[in-house]
């Protein structure tokens, strides 16, 4: 019946028919796919080339078009788009060949730099901790020992499962995801009542989403865009380790007091019990059982990965190993499927582990390289350094942030974005004459805190699909939480990078994370 239907649609039909079947829209997705081949072509071939921007800059300034547009609307899989960037760089020789060969060290840069296999490693990990079920153990012990009955203690509960959980599953969205069965199965012991589903929604977005984005910023591998940062910081000879790493961002997590604060208010959750609620965890906790032999490997194990990565090249605790994270993260896997460890069949790991993400990264970096390698970062930087040229350090980061949020509300992924725009912050920081690294990780983090509107981050997109609240909701809590990120970013982080040695008003300082 439905090919009879497909067949007297004709080709349209046919194309619709299918688009529907895999679960997208299909005017979305058709005119996505339309869109960033007709953009491709015109700037390609039709629109003048700006004065200052070499050809193979105007190139690469198509193929980034084409992929946002790709990922925006989701015509084509995450995955595809990523690794169809290499794709495209090769057939239109945006980046120069040499004797008649494409440079495919410089094409496939985001899959041969050890960024990309450290965030393998950590899909891998996530994808057995599920099968073991050893997520959901962690999110309910964590619960029963706080004795979450009520909303506070609930959400206060969900935020120490996702500090947890970010060492372990790499991706905001994997774990949204993860928890919102166990949101789902607090919220239902709320009643009806209006209180009661303000509480709901409450729950609902601070645990899914500000609880997880949040995390995903203090732990490097919890967070793929601060992968793509961390790789342009390093071929710029700046590299930071996983403990630097968190001993920089660490101050973010306060930031979940400030936002609870305002969402408590908003939502009027105040003094809000949960009838049962920790009776009912409890007992979902206990019928667990006790923990797998399973479950105590991958702990050991992953315990050992941890160690491992705090104790490289530079070191505050003992220098043991001078290997790159992804290195570690590849020797990791190796020992992950040493025989009879864990009861898995390879594609039971396989059908669990985010491949189109990692394509996705994998894609991301290659086109942060090939801006710069092109001049087109360092073009778009000139632009951009005309609106805020003369301007004090810190209202350049308030208009860069502000800017970034009004630029993000068409964009679903964090990862398009912060692909996008690290290079050309990070171009443009020594024009200002401000510190590079630091600039850029200020307004590349804000961009993470997108909480206008759900579509613009697949966590939310997730907790959206609790049908616990609508789009206003969403918008009248969030709009708040922006100013917040924006403020805590100038008046609290921008500080702690200068006692740290890296002051963004300050680009001459000495690199403090130098091996």
């Amino acid at each position: 019946m439905a090919s009879t239907e497909t067949a007297s649609g004709g080709l349209l039909g046919h194309l619709t028919h299918n688009i529907q079947a895999s679960g997208r829209n299909p005017t979305r997705v058709m005119i996505g796919f339309v869109l960033a081949w007709a953009m491709f072509a015109l700037i390609m071939w039709v629109f003048p080339r700006p004065e200052g921007l070499k050809p193979e800059g105007m190139t690469v300034l198509a193929i980034v078009i084409w992929a946002s547009i790709m990922w925006v609307s989701e015509a084509l899989p995450v995955g595809i788009t990523g690794i169809s960037v290499p794709t495209l760089l090769i057939l239109t020789h945006a980046l120069p060949w040499a004797k008649g060969k494409p440079p495919l060290g410089q094409v496939f840069a985001g899959f041969t730099g050890h960024v990309v296999w450290l965030c393998l490693f950590a899909f891998m990990v996530g994808a057995i901790m599920q099968l073991l079920k050893l997520d959901r153990r962690i999110a309910l012990a964590i619960l029963d020992k706080v004795k979450a009955s009520n909303v506070g203690r609930v959400i206060w509960g969900f935020f120490g499962i996702n500090v947890l959980l970010a060492f372990f599953i790499p991706a905001a969205n994997a774990r949204a995801a993860t928890l919102l069965p166990i949101v789902k199965g607090v919220t239902n012991l709320l009643g009806d009542s209006p209180e009661e589903n303000e509480a709901k929604k409450a729950i609902v977005i601070q645990s899914l989403v500000y609880g997880t984005m949040i995390c995903g910023v203090f732990i490097m591998t919890a967070h793929l865009p601060n992968l793509i940062m961390v790789d342009i910081f390093s071929k710029a000879g700046k590299t930071i380790g996983y403990l630097d790493w968190a001993l920089m961002q660490f101050p973010y997590l306060g930031m979940f007091v400030l936002t609870q604060w305002w969402v408590r208010y908003h939502f009027k959750t105040k003094g809000i019990e949960i009838a049962g609620g920790h009776s009912k965890i409890q007992k979902m906790h206990k019928d667990l059982g006790p923990m797998s032999r399973g479950e105590w490997t991958l702990l050991l194990l992953f315990a050992a990965i941890a160690l491992l990565f705090a104790m490289g090249k530079g070191s505050p605790i003992y220098q043991l190993h001078s290997l790159q994270l992804g290195i570690i993260g590849l020797i990791g896997m190796l020992v992950l499927f040493t025989p009879g460890l864990f009861p898995f069949k390879w594609k039971e790991v396989q059908d669990r582990t985010m491949w189109g993400t990692f394509l996705l990264l994998g894609g991301a970096i290659t086109m942060t390289a090939a801006m710069s390698k092109s001049g087109l970062a360092a073009f778009l930087a000139d632009i951009a350094h005309g609106w805020v040229v003369g301007q004090p350090w810190w209202m350049v980061l308030l208009t860069l942030m502000l800017a970034t949020h009004v630029i993000r509300i068409g964009m679903l992924s964090n990862v398009a974005a912060i692909a996008m725009l690290a290079p050309i912050i990070f171009a443009l920081a020594p024009r200002l004459d401000l510190h590079d690294v630091a600039l850029t990780l200020l307004v590349c983090d804000t961009d993470t805190y997108a909480y206008l509107l759900p579509t613009q981050i697949t966590a939310a997109v997730i907790a959206y699909g609790s049908e616990t609240f609508s789009t206003e909701d969403y918008a009248k809590a969030g709009w708040v939480c922006i100013l917040i990120a924006v403020a805590y970013g100038i008046l609290i982080m921008a500080p702690w990078y200068a006692i740290l040695g890296m002051p963004v008003w300050d680009p001459s300082a000495p690199w403090p994370f130098a091996k």
